[in-house]
């Protein structure tokens, strides 16, 4: 984008396409109001106002709507903004969108509006960061602490934690610029505010692996021999008929994926039945495959045999590819034996006998794959600031306790407060700032 683009006023579907109730254009920059003039069949536009009327093309009325009106600083962009609610047919809002353009507008391009408003200093880039995990939250708990971050927490302890790093840094640098008319802070010191600050760093990364739980879910993948029940037990967990069931051995022989809410997201593997190569043909020999594969990458493997037939010998087998991954021996169609097992967990895919169990058993495993403390949920580019923000104030430790020249010391000391700039963007080059955009959608 050149900078001329950067002034450009922007247009954008903010709603998904489709069939609705309501669907919104929105528009941001210096001529948003004009363009809403000009198509606008209805009461000027005023910020803090609803306007009712009609968009009209050429005289030719497109639809009934809403606009909504917000006058720089007050929006979300920082900029003038025209907000207009129309039908939510999908032609409806693409014609509208067609005739803002027409009348002056651009096309916005990924996250510019987010963007727009974190160049005008409407949100940092840890609250940016926070809207897009709001909007791809596959889960309440993930929504519930992305609007935390939206709402400045993780943003406040780094300025918490920067401002005590500033602190220190200014007493150096008065010390060594003056030498006259100010002290040199006592080491002492120095070594008890870095130690602090590295106290609170290690808080917010002990909450990382949280964070990417939270983020990227937990794999559980079904596997077992052909016909023990893994696609019907696939389909009872999502409450739905998603996997193909028949009594024909090979019938799943692709890898197939479902998510499921349970606080963190669940992402649902089914597998090909897996058994000896020479007896299939290629198609459902590639399927094997993809199901080894898949167990192997699994965070949690649900491993099926028939409790009527008990554990043969090709059940022995396959246990003997994912006894050391964390799993869950399950014994399929309990309704058809009395006899049990201490070691595995029985249920019934046709009667229901012990599903809820089940259900909530993975739940609990599911959940105790993360940290309970999820108080900061941060992303892989924001930890990995931390980490080399941790290692510059180590650094600086180290040199604080030898008693090394604290010129040589604020040259990390300084190192430390870029990485955290970097978090809430105050320091940021335009390859990380556009790699973080284009994963926004249009209109966001």
């Amino acid at each position: 984008m050149n900078i001329i683009q950067e002034f450009d006023t922007i247009a954008a579907i903010a709603t998904p396409i489709g069939t609705g109730g309501v669907g919104v254009i929105r528009i941001s920059g210096e001529n948003s109001f004009l363009i809403a003039e000009k198509i606008f069949n209805g009461k000027k536009p005023q910020a803090g106002k609803i306007s009712h009327g009609w968009i009209e093309d050429n005289g030719i009325k497109i639809d009934e709507v809403i606009v909504l009106a917000f006058k720089n600083p007050n929006s979300y962009t920082g900029e003038d903004v025209i907000e207009i609610q129309c039908h939510g047919g999908v032609n409806v809002v693409r014609n509208i969108l067609d005739i803002v353009l027409k009348n002056g507008a651009r096309t916005a391009e990924r996250g510019e509006f987010t963007k727009r408003a974190f160049l005008n200093k409407k949100l940092d880039l840890s609250q940016a960061e926070a809207v897009a995990d709001l909007i791809h939250a596959k889960t309440q708990n993930f929504a519930i602490q992305s609007a935390k971050n939206l709402s400045g927490v993780l943003a406040e302890k780094i300025n918490e934690i920067k401002a005590k790093i500033f602190n220190v840094l200014s007493k150096i640098i008065a010390g060594i610029d003056f030498p006259e008319d100010v002290k040199e802070p006592e080491y002492e010191y120095l070594i008890e505010e870095i130690e602090a600050s590295l106290n609170e760093i290690d808080k917010i990364l002990a909450c990382a692996k949280s964070s990417d739980i939270l983020r990227q879910g937990v794999k559980v993948a079904i596997v077992g021999k052909p016909n023990v029940g893994k696609s019907s037990l696939f389909n009872k967990l999502l409450n739905v008929d998603r996997a193909i069931v028949t009594d024909i051995a090979g019938t799943t022989r692709d890898v197939l994926k479902e998510t499921l809410d349970m606080d963190t997201a669940v992402t649902l593997i089914d597998t090909a039945g897996i058994r000896d190569t020479e007896e299939v043909g290629k198609v459902e020999e590639i399927g094997i495959e993809f199901s080894k594969q898949s167990a192997d990458e699994a965070d949690l493997v649900l491993f099926l045999y028939n409790a009527k037939t008990g554990m043969e010998q090709e059940d022995k087998d396959i246990y003997e590819l994912i006894k050391s991954k964390k799993h869950l021996v399950i014994a399929n169609k309990c309704d058809l034996t009395t006899e049990r097992n201490a070691n595995a967990f029985y249920i019934s895919t046709l009667t229901g006998d012990g599903l809820e169990d089940l259900r909530k058993k993975i739940k609990d495993i599911v959940c105790n794959f993360s940290i309970e403390d999820t108080e900061f949920i941060t992303n892989k580019r924001q930890q990995d600031c931390l980490t080399k923000c941790r290692e510059s104030l180590t650094q600086a430790l180290t040199a604080a306790k030898a008693g090394e020249l604290q010129d040589l010391i604020s040259i990390d000391v300084k190192s430390a407060l870029l990485f955290l700039d970097e978090i809430t963007g105050e320091v940021i080059t335009d390859d990380i700032l556009n790699n973080i955009f284009d994963h926004f959608c249009i209109g966001k």
